[in-house]
């Protein structure tokens, strides 16, 4: 298709052209049922081999050990910034959280709402350009876990190295999904919205330890307890049913393109020539983010001015990049560069780049 655009949204995100295609083709008439998977019952034979599939793959691509178990959730991963303190915190025990950007300030205020929670590190001081290291994190005692959102999508920074801590993790994986390896044993659940990364929107992903579920809350209504999703597997309800269908579609894809570790070193690649030719620039670009906490799936940028920043953008949509400004609320420019976006748009986005510069620079 000569007329997709070079597609660099935050979310929902770029999917797999032979994806679309697949899923083009099965729409009206599943695997000659006459009619489409979002017409059948989600009891039925069809749909419940496509969501055994896609449960088993994300287990398998995500390499995710036999101790945890996965569940497919309405909400987004904004109703689990509430899920997980009404089903984990019991009385006498907090939740810590570090304060990262805009996601990580969302869970914070949502959690206090549903027990008792602080803030164990907060990077406004450095104006959320950077993610701490394990020394500045500081926990009390009767800590039940410490979240982290691993890579803020608004911010552009990221975990770049696993906090040593003697409490579990709970990480808000969303903008990074599936982009590289987890250490499982240090965590006890990992969540997020597919549309990130993974699929369409209208899912969170929900990897949870299954040693924990019989202690969660069970005084909740039967939607919020983890404990009943898994014991149904994810069919308590009307489950996601495109979003699932697509996600085992997408994983289908990222398994036959290398699985995790091809996805990680793309993203390493893309990343690196993205920020190689800000770096270059003698300042034209910048970054804000300081090196080692910087984003492969979300590149902030900065122009001079912001008037050449509304220049840039207005160039860079006619040329066919899309969705490259930066969030409403910070403004500037945001590459979001997820597994299924091809290395040629972020070859194309940065002899763009080198262009614009070479023509606007004073």
């Amino acid at each position: 298709m000569s007329n997709r655009v070079h597609n660099f949204s935050a979310g929902p995100c770029t999917l797999p052209l032979e994806v679309l295609e697949e899923a083009q083709a099965e729409f009206v008439d599943y695997q000659g049922a006459g009619m489409s998977l979002i017409e059948m019952s989600h009891r039925g034979k069809h749909f419940d081999a496509v969501a055994n599939e896609a449960m088993a793959l994300s287990m398998e691509v995500f390499q995710v050990p036999n101790e945890f178990a996965v569940l497919f959730l309405q909400g987004g991963a904004l109703l689990q910034f509430s899920m997980i303190p009404m089903n984990l915190l019991h009385n006498g025990q907090k939740g810590a959280y570090v304060n990262s950007g805009s996601w990580a300030k969302g869970a914070i205020t949502d959690a206090k709402e549903y027990g008792e929670v602080y803030t164990a590190w907060d990077g406004a001081d450095n104006n959320y350009t950077r993610m701490p290291v394990t020394a500045d994190i500081q926990l009390q005692e009767n800590t039940r876990y410490l979240h982290i959102t691993t890579n803020e999508t608004i911010g552009g920074i990221r975990f770049a190295e696993w906090p040593e801590v003697s409490v579990p993790l709970i990480a808000d994986m969303s903008s990074e999904y599936m982009a590289r390896p987890l250490p499982w044993d240090k965590f006890d659940l990992v969540y997020g919205g597919a549309q990130k990364n993974l699929g369409p929107a209208g899912m969170a992903v929900v990897f949870i330890r299954k040693s924990i579920l019989e202690n969660c809350n069970k005084s909740l209504g039967r939607y919020l307890r983890y404990d009943i999703h898994e014991s149904k597997a994810s069919m308590f309800n009307t489950p996601p049913v495109f979003p699932i269908y697509m996600f085992g579609k997408v994983l289908k894809w990222m398994k036959a393109q290398g699985g995790l570790s091809a996805m990680e070193k793309n993203a390493a690649e893309k990343a690196g020539a993205l920020y190689s030719t800000i770096d270059n620039s003698q300042g034209y670009f910048n970054c804000p983010v300081e090196v080692a906490s910087r984003s492969h799936m979300n590149v902030v940028f900065r122009l001079p001015t912001e008037t050449l920043e509304q220049k840039f953008l207005s160039e860079a949509t006619a040329a066919g990049f899309e969705n490259l400004k930066g969030h409403r609320s910070v403004g500037g420019c945001r590459a979001s560069i997820y597994n299924a976006l091809p290395a040629e748009s972020v070859a194309a986005l940065t002899a763009f780049m080198t262009d614009f510069q070479n023509a606007n620079a004073s």
